[in-house]
């Protein structure tokens, strides 16, 4: 409703969602005196990340004689998904930062990247190879920004500089080059149509000046565009606006910039890295020796705290200490801003499909286990989510900090945007992260007789 105003973080109308949510997990008779008498789980959220003023990089070799100053904005840039501080650190090149047993594939395998400033590409080997490892020319589970940030961490890394790849800026630039082409096309169209004038009048000669002119800007544009493409570092937001930052700085480095260290420190450029990483593919990382990355990172943050709600029903008999959680999260955009379908917007971005539609379902599931007369043979966890708009923000604090065992939670199901059943048409995600989830649902579907996606 526009009541609780899209339940944007830090905002009074989300807290006013957490008291319904609570009154009836209490209502339906579920224990939830679990956090100091109450359901609330509690952490610190950021919702607003600026850049300060105060920033430096610079790469500077063992004995000190030799210094690569770089440029903030130009040469890099800090990123908001990290966090400020000073960093005085020696340097590694850890590949594409991936570590995926599922294809034999792994940067850190031979490499102690512990306290070091770890030098990572950007998406993943092989990505213009249709039958490429890790998952053909679609990015996998291991591509994300914030996957290699907690990768580098579990490496105990303690910097991370990204560096975009040659596949990705070959891309870019061809999408600016194509948007040139046609715009020369459109250009000559508008020259021929000119011509079939033998005697212009005046206002057709300045629609024909006018719009050339707009044309050839254009062109102009696209050609820059292509041009600085290889040299353009991201903005501040370019990889997440920051809510769930770590405490470590993260960077953007411009390419030319990391092959000028790379080579400093004896090793070939980037494009030769990355095509023998290609190959097989097989990591490549090193040390970056006699070198340290030394600089400072400002970064202002606004917190707010936040909080998941949570019940649990308890089970009976030998199974009652394994636990399943059922989910569903129900912060939203607000009034919009970033992560929005339309950025600039102030209007209330309700969310009733995503995700008042999985609350709903939720709370039902709820009533109708609450109301069995024969208990549960395991404990449900019912916990409705905050911060997942920002970065899957609740779901994470509650792994870091569970209520239960996680090895003795058996499964999690999750309900997120399910309100809008069209032609019996049904798609279930995630059925492959267990082995006997897909069975599981079609099972299940035969009773209920959906036309099935998994």
């Amino acid at each position: 409703s526009d009541e609780l105003g899209g339940r944007g973080l830090g905002t009074p109308e989300i807290n006013r969602a957490a008291e319904y949510l609570r009154s009836e997990f209490e209502r339906l008779g579920l224990k939830t005196d679990l956090f100091d008498g109450t359901p609330y789980q509690k952490f610190q959220v950021t919702v607003d990340a600026k850049l300060g003023s105060d920033n430096s990089l610079a790469f500077v070799s063992a004995n000190g004689k030799e210094r690569i100053e770089l440029k903030p904005g130009t040469d890099y840039q800090p990123l908001a998904i990290g966090g400020p501080g000073t960093l005085d650190l020696p340097l590694a090149f850890v590949g594409y930062g991936i570590s995926a047993p599922e294809a034999s594939y792994d940067d850190y395998a031979d490499i102690d990247v512990e306290g070091k400033a770890v030098i990572v590409l950007r998406h993943e080997p092989q990505q213009n190879n249709p039958h490429g490892a890790l998952n053909g020319t679609d990015d996998s589970v291991h591509a994300p920004f914030r996957r290699k940030v907690s990768n580098a961490i579990q490496h105990g890394a303690a910097a991370v500089i990204f560096v975009t790849d040659k596949v990705a800026i070959d891309e870019q630039i061809d999408q600016w080059l194509k948007r040139r082409d046609a715009a020369v096309v459109e250009l000559a169209e508008a020259q021929a149509e000119f011509a079939k004038f033998e005697s212009p009048a005046d206002e057709e000669i300045k629609s024909y000046r006018d719009n050339t002119t707009r044309i050839a800007r254009k062109i102009a544009q696209y050609a820059e565009g292509a041009e600085k493409e290889g040299e353009a570092v991201l903005d501040f937001t370019g990889a997440g606006d920051g809510g769930d930052a770590r405490s470590f700085p993260i960077f953007h480095l411009r390419r030319g910039a990391a092959d000028k260290l790379i080579a400093a420190a004896g090793q070939p450029q980037l494009a030769a890295l990355e095509k023998k990483i290609d190959e097989n593919p097989k990591p490549l990382s090193f040390h970056v020796n006699s070198w340290r990355a030394i600089g400072k990172v400002d970064i202002e943050r606004r917190e707010v705290e936040v909080k998941n709600v949570i019940a649990v029903l308890e089970g009976t008999g030998p199974l009652a200490d394994e636990t399943i959680v059922l989910g569903a999260h129900y912060d939203h955009l607000g009034r919009g801003g970033e992560g929005s379908a339309q950025p600039g917007s102030k209007e209330i971005h309700n969310g009733a499909d995503d995700n008042a539609s999985g609350v709903s379902a939720l709370l039902e599931v709820a009533r109708q286990l609450a109301s069995r007369e024969e208990p549960l043979p395991r404990r449900v966890v019912f916990i409705a989510f905050t911060g997942e708009e920002k970065g899957l923000l609740g779901s994470g604090e509650y792994v870091r900090n569970p209520l239960f065992p996680l090895d003795k939670t058996i499964a999690m199901l999750n309900f997120d945007m399910v309100g809008r059943l069209q032609d019996n048409k049904l798609i279930v995600n995630g059925t492959g992260t267990a082995e006997n989830f897909a069975q599981l649902v079609d099972e299940l579907n035969e009773k209920a007789g959906f036309e099935l996606t998994k």
